[in-house]
């Protein structure tokens, strides 16, 4: 279920750990509005392969590497649809979360797609938990 909204005018921010990273087969920099960059972070996890594309699940024992963006509101519609979290049918595969991530020093609220549980059981853990690394991709 998704995260109750900000007040108007506060920034909203998404951390991104697989396709969405600069790069990534997603690649947030090519999606409209565009997001603007914050930094480079790493939040406690577990990074999973799942295929073509990656699933984290929040609390792990190792840092998943990922981008922190600043996002308007269409965007973060434009990213729920990527993660199957609109229509009348939502996939449940993705959880969308708030958590609190530091850039720089800077402790800002984000929101991230956790993959729910069920969808890690038995897939095969990336263990230095870094999505682009595991692909041979490098971030443009």
């Amino acid at each position: 279920m998704p995260e109750p909204s900000l007040p108007a005018g506060t920034p909203r921010h998404v951390f991104v750990y697989g396709t969405l990273r600069r790069g990534g087969s997603n690649d947030i920099t090519r999606l409209l509005p565009a997001p603007h960059w914050v930094g480079f972070a790493q939040v406690p996890g577990v990074l999973f392969h799942l295929g073509a594309y990656p699933g984290m699940t929040l609390g792990g024992d190792q840092p998943v590497h990922g981008e922190v963006y600043a996002i308007e509101p269409a965007l973060e519609e434009v990213l729920d649809a990527i993660e199957g979290l609109t229509g009348d049918h939502p996939i449940d595969e993705y959880l969308k979360r708030e958590i609190v991530v530091t850039v720089e020093g800077q402790r800002l609220s984000c929101l991230v797609y956790e993959i729910h549980p069920r969808y890690a059981e038995g897939v095969r853990r990336i263990e230095h938990g870094d999505w682009l690394r595991a692909v041979g991709t490098t971030p443009a």
